[in-house]
């Protein structure tokens, strides 16, 4: 098909809710490692993958290999049958996971499955039903997903289920409590417990949150935030579950971003860069949570042998190349020159993130840090002429979002800072 054959098939049979990203979308036909080609052959640095997608770069030639190999060994069976990769799966999951404690996984398709039965597992384990979560997150789109993200962007077409109670998140940048870290004490975590006391009855099922939240702009919390947030909520009768789907698998600087604030979760869910591309998720628990969880419960794809040796291939990857310590050794270079930028150009508010998870959040003025929106989507434009993609986000989208693959070399951030630099250049 031509560029306009597929333009045109997407606008006559492809939902027009799915969002897309400029004015005209971009047609891509291939990817290797870092870069991505649309259907003219320009090529691009990829520094979105996918939202968090490619952890291991584009078509992996060890990952894709395996792939193949189960493939044609065995490709589905359902939950109804055991088989190898998924149980390997789940004792890499466990050996990884903080404190070594998550011992049983549950494995689906996306990361709205896997917070489903974050929840599903929480309320059964606790006998509680009441859920809070923060304001700005982002936890899928199934019903219940979407009612406890705390962004009306992403609430869409449904009526919120009951159950759900937000609570200020640690948005230093624009506090809600109007003070400045670490004067403030880290106020935003006590209204946790505010929280729980004025909007649910007392006693949660769980609290939800991403450690640095994704869709809401790669909002990072300071260090002190989610100890005393888990204390908080266990005092209280809940589990704490950490939302890993776009902050595992290294991405951070670490195997899972949790692991930068010392807290061992009750449950982590995670997916994308999980697979590479390949659809897969998990949800991973103490053991006496999982026990506690109704049985006759059952996923037709979830952990299918195909589904899980792609997992496998990307762990087994990331493990033997060490890519947790590289992306944060990447990032602190990324970080450094990203700081530069901002010194440069004073549409640069802020610069936040860990690892190769990172971001510029855009603003009209410094002093009133009006959110600079029309100014981004027109980055996000330039950048696509100069050849690199990146993401947007942020509740008002003025947050430019910065996540590489982990296998991101020197040179290629060089590459790409020189043509973002471009692109702010040419903003007047």
């Amino acid at each position: 098909m031509t560029k306009q054959e597929i333009l045109h098939a997407r606008r006559e049979r492809l939902f027009p809710a799915e969002l897309h990203y400029y004015g005209e979308p971009l047609v891509i036909t291939h990817a290797k490692g870092a870069a991505v080609f649309d259907i003219d052959g320009k090529q691009y640095i990829d520094f979105f993958g996918g939202i968090l997608v490619i952890s291991v770069g584009h078509c992996n030639d060890e990952v894709n290999a395996r792939i193949q190999r189960q493939l044609d060994t065995l490709a589905h069976t359902s939950t109804l049958f055991a088989t190898q990769p998924p149980v390997e799966l789940a004792s890499k999951i466990a050996r990884l996971s903080p404190g070594g404690k998550l011992a049983k996984c549950f494995f689906s398709n996306s990361g709205t499955e896997a917070n489903e039965m974050a929840v599903l597992a929480a309320r059964a384990a606790t006998g509680a039903s009441e859920i809070v979560a923060l304001r700005y997150g982002y936890h899928g789109r199934s019903g219940l997903a979407m009612s406890m993200s705390g962004q009306s962007t992403w609430r869409v077409g449904t009526q919120p289920s009951p159950g759900f109670a937000f609570a200020h998140n640690a948005y230093c940048y624009r506090c809600p409590h109007g003070l400045e870290y670490p004067s403030c004490d880290v106020r935003c975590a006590n209204d946790v417990e505010d929280v729980i006391r004025t909007q649910t009855s007392g006693r949660p099922a769980a609290f939800i949150a991403e450690p640095i939240q994704g869709a809401g702009g790669f909002i990072t919390p300071p260090k002190e935030y989610f100890a005393r947030v888990a204390e908080i909520v266990r005092r209280r009768g809940g589990l704490f579950i950490a939302d890993e789907v776009q902050t595992a698998w290294g991405r951070t600087g670490t195997w899972f971003g949790i692991e930068h604030w010392g807290v061992q979760p009750d449950i982590i869910t995670s997916a994308k860069g999980m697979g590479n591309g390949f659809p897969v998720a998990m949800t991973a628990v103490r053991a006496d949570i999982a026990d506690r969880v109704p049985k006759m419960t059952i996923s037709t794809f979830g952990g299918s042998p195909l589904a899980a040796e792609a997992a496998n291939a990307v762990i087994d990857y990331i493990e033997k190349h060490n890519l947790p310590a590289h992306a944060a050794r990447q990032g602190a270079y990324l970080r450094e020159r990203l700081e530069r930028l901002k010194a440069q150009f004073p549409l640069i508010g802020d610069v936040r993130g860990m690892g190769l998870m990172q971001a510029l959040e855009l603003v009209k003025n410094r002093q009133s840090r009006e959110p600079a929106v029309e100014e981004t989507a027109k980055i996000m434009e330039l950048g696509r002429e100069r050849g690199i993609l990146f993401g947007e986000g942020g509740l008002d989208g003025n947050v430019l979002r910065l996540a590489p693959p982990l296998t991101i070399t020197r040179a290629e951030i060089d590459e790409f800072l020189s043509r973002l630099e471009n692109s702010f250049a040419a903003i007047k």
